[in-house]
């Protein structure tokens, strides 16, 4: 059975029994404490812990998962993958154990015809309800097994629903493990499909399992998930997910890159198979808008990447092998994930430049490693430091398994096992700096949901209104509700009805005020969302006291939310235009859109040309100038998609969703507030672009009256320059070119006849040499001269002393400070003098030091008053010098 079909038979099955469909949510997710999408529960997390109310009781998906927790186990195992399709049914409070069981073992054995006797299940330890379930659908209690808390209980890892679960395996005979069911070999036993019940309220805990159960839930939801990869091996009778048909194009690719199969064991296989997931992880990766970073998703991103890299140079792959296998995954899954499709010139462009990036870097790790190397064998030790290897993974992305290599082909060791713990350090520090931001988050979310679980959600007026009439429902202080708000809080506050838009899309979240009826003042200075739909105005209040149930008016910062629409209608025509003049591939990667002012970054391999940038800036111009319609309408999801609306890489959109058109050029979803008419964007200037990661760009831009300052500021600053030029504005350009030449001309000359000068006063000076010892000895005290100038003189003066040993010692008075220069001839240095000795006794009198190696040095002072002092000293160091010889 091709992987198509089972996703239909998946689809099909689950919803021809009541359950919705529902489309994939992006791996990037939008929620604080995830980096990736990790399960195919992540969307319908708000369902579950109550914050939203479901629109349907049933659902199903198959979602795109990223987990890297098991990367070291990819083609060590059959199973693992760090990319994977989830297949999964939920209940919302509607059935429970027994449909999910009923469910999963109709559909196994006769949607997918496992055989019955080769499914074992695994259940909590002390779940005796669900063992009696599978033993009432036909499982024998021999094929049974009960695990603990680690294996078949879940959370969500915070306070909400947790519950035990229950696992369904497949045996795949001897040849893959020992005998004995899943709780003896997991790769024999394969876990196919989890699922999850929903059934009890868990308390505050760090560890899992160390929480307390607070009770039973009233409503009993289910979470299941099937996946997809280790199904498609057990039906396509294949040994691992990568000769699977999901999988199997791109490890042939690797094997023609190769030049040669895989071996069925051994480290080469890992190697073949690495290479051949890992592409898959990233083509998805950058497809869904991550893109290669150093931190976060990003350096998930370019940690895969590298990774396959690295064992392609392991297998003898010395040319590019990401863009071929990120290609093979968009022909062979394109269609079932067309945003494959509709993103391959930027997968191309990205994998490309991070190869070609990460050849340089392994490059100049093995130059390191090399030169570390040969310290290791000069100090006479057979082991390389940890702290080298640490320093070349950490800093310079050189992978540990390469330093051993070279380690061992040198005949040396690596101290294993300080690497070791100094990356635990390193993780140690991360994980807490990250338990720190995720402990606030949390508990910041707690307080919304308490607030969220009693208060219908917020009513946003802000469309259509810039005023409304509206209730405190809520106040929150240092992170807890509150009744009262004196003078001089900073509080966040919960309103029934707002007219101001929280932070969404990259608009910045409005800010005005508040008055109640019984006299308070309260400045809202920002506005977000603590829960999909629930606004929280962050506020102080400036008069009176602030009430929970208070009447008033809240009021948005006109003139500022206008500057936010004309921003936001030109960063939809930006987006449009650069698409338009770069490729599809420059898509929109992130925004801020501030009053009057945007930052818009994109996807693009390369800097923008100044001609590019001016047509960008001239097209966005007259698309405003045209005065296109601006208009929102909303539709489902798929009605917006077939109607060409751009989605956004990162942003979570319902299945209804609002769509914003400019004129006929621009369609994309966006909850933001627009002008009425693409003129009232104003004047548009682009400010400049630079590099904010690898393959992103990002512009800035000023709109409305913002441009029209800066372009006032540019010509006053030009009339400016015209009247020193005393020329016309429009010729000040052409007469200042003029003047430049004309300068760069005179200075040419200048420094021709300087040059000739300084030669005809070291032929002077060199006349004046004076006999000392066996040798020839200038010292003279010179005036108007640069340090530049001093160095050279003194070597001009040496060259022409050709008579045996000489030394020349020039001084000089500029801007306050003494300078003295050396030069020894080449006679004395071979003999082990250095210019500098010459000069160390002299630089002390005048305050400083010396410098400079071999036969030319300088020196210079605070105390110029000593110059002449210094000079004697020197001198006596010259005839002594030249009197020993």
């Amino acid at each position: 059975m091709r992987s198509t079909q089972i996703r239909q038979t998946f689809t099909d099955f689950f919803t021809s029994r009541g359950h919705q469909p529902v489309p994939s949510s992006p791996l990037v997710p939008d929620d604080p404490t995830l980096l990736l999408a990790n399960a195919g529960m992540n969307q319908f997390k708000p369902y579950f812990l109550g914050e939203t109310a479901p629109p349907f009781p049933r659902a199903t998906s198959i979602q795109k998962c990223a987990r890297t927790s098991d990367i070291d186990n990819v083609g060590r195992t059959n199973r693992h993958a760090t990319f994977f399709e989830m297949m999964g049914n939920f209940s919302f409070g509607d059935y429970f154990k027994e449909d999910a069981i009923a469910f999963a073992w109709e559909l196994l054995t006769q949607g997918y015809g496992l055989e019955k006797d080769k499914l074992w299940i695994t259940v909590f330890e002390d779940d005796d309800e669900a063992e009696h379930l599978w033993r009432r659908i036909g499982v024998p209690a021999s094929r049974i097994q009960r695990l603990g808390m680690e294996d078949n209980y879940w959370s969500m890892g915070v306070p909400g629903p947790c519950g035990p679960c229950s696992e369904v395996n497949y045996d795949r005979g001897p040849a893959f493990g020992k005998e004995g069911g899943p709780a003896v070999d997991g790769e024999r036993y394969v876990e196919i499909w989890n699922l999850v019940f929903m059934q009890f309220q868990r308390g505050e805990g760090d560890r899992k399992g160390d929480f307390p159960i607070l009770g039973e839930l009233a409503n009993k939801s289910i979470d299941t998930g099937l996946g997809l990869d280790r199904l498609a091996a057990i039906l396509q009778e294949v040994p691992n997910v990568c000769t699977t048909d999901l999988l199997l194009p791109t490890f042939h690719t690797v094997q023609e890159l190769a030049g040669r199969e895989a071996p069925g064991e051994g480290e080469e296989k890992v190697s073949f198979q690495v290479v051949t997931e890992h592409a898959r992880s990233a083509a998805f990766l950058i497809a869904d808008g991550v893109l290669p970073a150093k931190d976060g998703r990003g350096y998930v991103l370019r940690r895969l990447m590298r990774r396959a890299i690295q064992h392609a140079r392991l297998l003898g792959i010395d040319g590019p092998v990401l863009p071929a296998t990120t290609a093979s995954v968009i022909g062979n899954l394109g269609t079932v994930w067309p945003e494959l499709t509709a993103q391959a010139a930027l997968i191309e462009q990205v994998v490309t430049a991070e190869e070609e990036s990460f050849t340089r870097t392994l490059s100049q790790g093995t130059r390191l490693l090399n030169a570390a190397i040969s310290r290791t064998r000069d100090s006479r030790s057979a082991t390389l430091p940890g702290e080298t290897a640490f320093e070349l993974a950490d800093t310079y992305g050189f992978p540990l398994e390469l330093t051993v290599e070279a380690a061992q082909e040198a005949g040396l060791t690596v101290d294993a096992d300080r690497f070791a713990a100094l990356l635990d350090e390193q993780r140690k520090r991360a994980k807490t700096g990250g338990k720190a931001k995720t402990a606030e988050a949390l508990r910041r979310m707690d307080t919304y949901r308490e607030l969220a679980s009693a208060l219908p959600r917020t009513e946003f007026l802000g469309y259509e209104h810039l005023t409304a009439e509206t209730t405190v429902n809520g106040i929150i202080s240092s992170g807890a509700t509150v009744a009262t708000a004196t003078a001089g809080s900073d509080v966040e506050v919960v309103l029934d009805r707002s007219p101001f838009y929280a932070e969404a899309g990259g608009q910045i979240g409005d800010t005005g005020t508040l008055r109640t009826a019984g006299g308070a003042l309260v400045r809202v200075t920002d506005t977000r969302y603590g829960l999909e739909g629930f606004h929280v105005h962050t506020a102080r209040v400036l008069e009176g006291e602030l009430h929970t149930g208070d009447n008033g008016e809240a009021a948005v910062d006109a003139e500022r939310r206008a500057g936010l629409m004309r921003s936001h209608s030109a960063t939809h025509i930006l987006h449009a235009v650069v698409m338009a003049t770069l490729g599809d591939h420059a898509r929109q990667q992130g925004s801020l859109v501030e009053p009057d002012r945007l930052r818009f970054d994109f996807a693009h391999f390369s800097a923008l040309t100044q001609d590019q940038l001016a047509a960008i800036e001239t097209a966005v111009n007259r698309h405003v100038l045209d005065d296109p319609g601006v208009r929102a309408w909303h539709a489902d999801r798929a009605e917006a998609e077939a109607a060409g609306a751009i989605a956004l890489f990162g942003e979570k959109y319902g299945d209804t969703v609002r769509i914003v058109d400019i004129g006929d050029f621009s369609r994309e979803l966006c909850g933001g507030t627009h002008v009425a008419h693409g003129s009232q964007v104003g004047a548009f200037r682009l400010l400049g672009q630079s590099s904010v990661g690898s393959n992103l760009r990002r512009v800035e831009a000023i709109t409305g009256h913002s441009a029209l300052t800066h372009a006032d500021a540019e010509r006053r600053l030009l009339s400016e320059v015209a009247g020193l030029l005393a020329t016309r504005p429009a010729d000040a350009p052409e007469t200042l070119r003029k003047r430049l030449e004309a300068l760069a001309t005179a200075q040419d000359q200048l420094s021709r006849l300087r040059t000739k000068e300084l030669r005809h006063q070291a032929e002077g000076l060199a006349g004046q040499a004076r006999p000392a010892g066996r040798g020839q000895l200038v010292v003279q005290r010179i005036s108007g001269v640069s340090p530049a100038e001093l160095r050279s003189l003194t070597s001009d003066i040496l060259q022409r002393l050709q008579r045996g040993p000489a030394v020349v010692i020039l001084g000089a008075e500029r801007g306050g400070k003494a300078l003295l220069a050396a030069a020894i001839s080449s006679g004395l240095h071979q003999e082990g003098t250095e210019a500098s000795h010459l000069l160390n006794r002299a630089a002390r009198t005048i305050g400083g030091g010396s410098g400079g190696q071999g036969a030319l040095a300088s020196a210079g002072g605070r105390h110029p008053e000593a110059l002449d002092q210094a000079l004697a000293a020197a001198a006596a160091e010259a005839s002594l010098l030249m009197s020993n010889r």
